[in-house]
Formats: C-alpha cells, structure tokens, sequence
C-alpha cells in the first residue's frame, strides 16, 4: 500500500449514466449494478479526468492509502488494440477529438466537451 491520489465515486450522487467510463482511458471505471464503480484500485492512476463529466459531482479525487498504480494491469485489463474512449464532440461547432483539442465543461447543469477554438467565446462572449 502507498499514499496516492484515488477517485471515490459517491454513491448517493451517482445516477449510473456512465459518462465518467468514457474518459478513463485504463478501463478503472465500470458501471456495475446501477451505479459507477473503481473496478480495480490498481488501474486508477487518479488523474481525475472522469470528475469534469460526471453530471451529478459525485466524482472527487481524493489521496489516501491504495495500491500503487499499476500500468502492466492495465496493459493486461486494456490490450492493444482495444478502443479505450468514444469520440467526443465540441457541443459548440461539433469538431471531434480527432481533429481538435477538447476539455471537459459545464453547462446549464450538463456536462459537456468544448474544443479551443471554441472556449474563448465561451468565457469572453
């Protein structure tokens, strides 16, 4: 066991719609009965990138005591060739992860993806 940061998923918060699996790129999120789960403490490498989709906040990073990561697990849990992530697209003008650079955003209470060319307008108007 080490000190490390984890993801904690809340259980009363989640609603089980699954947008947080997509963007762990380890395979270390699942839904299992209803609600989003840590599959396996070893494959979280806790960089939090579920937490920006997750439509309800029941996603936190957290540092506490868990196995090290373990990036041969992941291998293994995520063999290549595997599709690790759906397309995501830029609710503005609609370009893809492909082909721009997206971040995860908020709002009107949905989670959403949001492309650079398109963000300064967003926090400029």
């Amino acid at each position: 066991m080490t000190r490390r940061r984890m993801v904690k998923i809340d259980d009363e918060l989640c609603n089980g719609c699954g947008l947080c699996v997509i963007p762990c790129a380890e395979g270390a999120i699942e839904i299992m009965d209803g609600k989003a789960r840590v599959l396996r403490e070893e494959l979280c490498d806790g960089a939090g990138f579920c937490l920006g989709v997750c439509p309800t906040g029941s996603l936190s990073v957290e540092e506490r005591e868990a196995v090290p990561f373990d990036e041969a697990a992941v291998a293994e849990h995520r063999p290549e060739g595997t599709p690790v992530y759906m397309v995501q697209t830029c609710f503005q003008c609609g370009a893809n992860e492909e082909t721009a650079v997206l971040l995860p955003c908020r709002k009107a209470g949905q989670s959403l993806w949001v492309c650079t060319a398109c963000l300064p307008v967003l926090i400029h108007g």
